[in-house]
């Protein structure tokens, strides 16, 4: 393809490169994600091993040097084209670890047998993250493609752990031992979620997170209800109380202190978030809630990026399979979410939560509570500035039309720990809609998405160029 100068014949001529990729990209995607790297199972290691490997190949095709790093035990895939050293260095981060997949839930097709239907790839990872990094790779190649002299407008690092779904453990520990060599001007995270298909929106901001795991013990042992009910101590009670006393009837949360820390939302923020065409009814058909809840006085969209949430996730009690044996159980378990805002910090969130377990814990149990701070991530929000303007544009000509407003990412991930590190802004682009049903059965990605990512990729790398004037350089 003859390289363009003019930003149409650009746009046009990316556009049509990826649109003959197409094929080839479905079928790298299709092959990886055949490569089950789920790393929580200890048994799938070598998947995890394997699908690194697998990267490293297919970035190496790009024209990236590869290197395999570790900080703990899961592999991350360094890849670098570095092509002068007074241009703007880019760090490309994301993750090729995956979430365990029930295979019997699964009903478009088995979790690592992909399957191409109505314009969506389904399969673990297609869309959570293997199709993100893959976006990048081939908005790679059609920005090469498109180049006068073949090489990119900006030097591309790119980062992708394995252990993202862990919480990141380690990933602190890598940033530290490789800081010097991942130095740069600007982040792109590359794990979120994108507005609506063929209607995008820019996120500038991200939750942080963190998770608790609480535990209530009453008997000894297993004890037949027929014998001690009603003056033996039932910590299934004694948890739901602790539960049930986390949010009130409004659905505000009630723990001491937690919403005194969080940032009042700004008038130029309320109005971004009410910028977008977001109804609550179409958002429920899109995500399957049924419902909506929460906090009274907040919109669905601040509830979702601009507000904490604490979330129950799982419950173990009694005999939650087999045969009922009618007996108080011993213990019981549940995994809580915790999802925070700007002005909270996990450090003082994890404190605010164990004095309220504490004060709120029934007598007549003991518990034990774990917060695992060292994983838990702050929350990020993107400066305004020239790096964000150029995401603007770019995304505005790699989707083919206006971005409809800002958003936020209701999840988390180590973008705060990212930009405190290289002191430099952090940029959302993500390929992700709420219908890929991501950590659940049948995740898929929506090709269209994928490509219209891919190309805004291939235009942000030009707008963060000297000649896109989209970042100040200041040699990093």
């Amino acid at each position: 393809m003859p390289a363009v100068n003019s930003e149409p014949d650009r746009r046009r001529a990316v556009e049509r490169f990826l649109d003959e990729e197409r094929d080839q990209l479905v079928r790298h995607l299709s092959e990886w994600v055949r490569i089950p790297s789920v790393a929580s199972q200890p048994e799938r290691a070598v998947d995890v091993d394997r699908s690194a490997h697998w990267l490293a190949g297919a970035m190496r095709d790009v024209g990236l040097s590869t290197e395999i790093l570790h900080a703990g035990p899961a592999p991350a895939v360094y890849g670098e084209l570095l092509v002068d050293p007074e241009l703007p260095t880019v760090l490309v981060y994301s993750h090729h670890d995956v979430r365990h997949a029930k295979p019997e839930e699964w009903v478009e097709t088995s979790p690592w047998e992909p399957a191409l239907r109505d314009g969506r790839l389904y399969g673990r990872g297609a869309s959570d993250a293997k199709g993100q990094v893959l976006a990048h790779l081939w908005g790679l190649r059609a920005h090469l493609a498109t180049r006068p002299d073949g090489t990119p407008a900006v030097n591309l690092k790119f980062l992708v752990e394995g252990e993202e779904e862990l919480g990141s453990s380690h990933f602190a520990d890598l940033l530290d031992a490789e800081g010097e060599r991942l130095a740069c001007d600007v982040v792109v995270f590359s794990d979120t979620l994108q507005w609506k298909a063929g209607n995008p929106a820019v996120v500038t901001s991200m939750r942080g997170m963190t998770g608790a795991t609480l535990t209530v013990t009453g008997p000894a042992r297993d004890v037949h209800s027929g014998a001690v009910s009603g003056p033996a101590p039932n910590p299934v009670h004694a948890l739901v109380t602790v539960l049930a006393a986390i949010h009130d009837d409004t659905g505000r949360i009630t723990i001491p202190g937690f919403l005194d820390d969080v940032d009042e939302l700004s008038d130029e923020r309320r109005e971004q978030l009410h910028a977008l065409d977001f109804d609550p009814d179409v958002w429920v058909e899109r995500t399957e809630t049924r419902s909506t809840t929460g906090e009274a006085g907040y919109s669905v969209e601040e509830r979702l990026w601009a507000r904490p949430s604490i979330e129950v996730l799982t419950l173990l009690a009694g005999d939650p399979t087999g045969y009922p044996r009618a007996v108080i159980p011993r213990e019981a378990t549940a995994e809580i979410s915790i999802r925070t805002v700007p002005g909270q910090r996990v450090q003082a969130v994890a404190e605010q939560l164990r004095r309220f377990v504490a004060d709120t814990m029934p007598d007549g149990v003991t518990y034990e509570l774990e917060i695992p701070e060292e994983t838990g991530q702050d929350p990020y929000v993107t400066p305004n500035g020239p790096a964000l303007e150029a995401l603007v544009r770019a995304m505005e000509l790699g989707h083919g039309t206006e971005t409809s407003g800002r958003m936020g990412n209701a999840g988390g991930g180590p973008a705060e720990l990212l930009g405190r590190v290289f002191d430099a802004p952090v940029l959302f682009v993500g390929t992700g809609l709420p219908e890929d049903h991501w950590h659940a059965s049948d995740e898929s990605v929506d090709l269209r998405t994928l490509l219209d990512g891919a190309a805004s990729i291939a235009h942000l790398w030009h707008e963060l160029g000297a000649d896109g004037n989209g970042t100040e350089h200041d040699g990093a």
